[in-house]
């Protein structure tokens, strides 16, 4: 991320860049402190996962910072498949911000494996795939997976299924 170089001919840091995460890491563990981190049913709590996220951006915006402050350069490297002088790919990253945001509106309607699914399906497309009944079945087994093994473990994630509206649609009958 190379910046142009201020008057006297050194590149200006990105210190914006540390904060940034820094910021962030403080915004989880400010969500984390909402949250209960011990269970009656599991010793760890929903909130302790938030807390280690939030913490460990946390550090890693300091060590970023110190990174900056001992003068690393950032600047493009090569990697495989990158072009550096390729425009961004808005299309890509719009996929990959619904993918990320879907739970938000799908998982107490539907569930956890099927939100699951549609984010990896989601963020798949996003990475270029064009299998999407393939990458829902992906999706699906893996979050029924994780599903199961942390349900296992007492940690729970919510229904696995849920259909929405269904049972609304079956005609109630009374016996009496």
């Amino acid at each position: 991320m190379s910046e142009p170089d201020i008057a006297d001919g050194t590149a200006a840091k990105p210190w914006w860049l540390g904060f940034v995460v820094i910021a962030i890491g403080a915004f989880w563990l400010y969500g984390a402190s909402q949250l209960q981190l011990g269970s009656t049913h599991a010793k760890v709590g929903p909130g302790v996962f938030v807390m280690l996220t939030g913490g460990g951006l946390v550090l890693l915006g300091l060590a970023l910072l110190f990174q900056i402050a001992r003068g690393a350069k950032f600047e493009t490297q090569e990697a495989e498949d990158a072009v550096g002088d390729q425009p961004a790919d808005w299309t890509a990253f719009g996929t990959a911000l619904l993918g990320a945001a879907l739970p938000l509106y799908t998982m107490e309607r539907f569930g956890f494996i099927p939100t699951a699914a549609l984010m990896f399906a989601l963020i798949a497309r996003a990475f270029g795939s064009r299998r999407l009944p393939l990458d829902i079945a992906i999706g699906a087994v893996v979050a029924g997976i994780a599903w199961f093994g942390f349900s296992k473990l007492g940690v729970d994630l919510g229904r696995a299924w849920v259909l929405p509206k269904l049972l609304d649609l079956i005609p109630r009958f009374s016996l009496t």
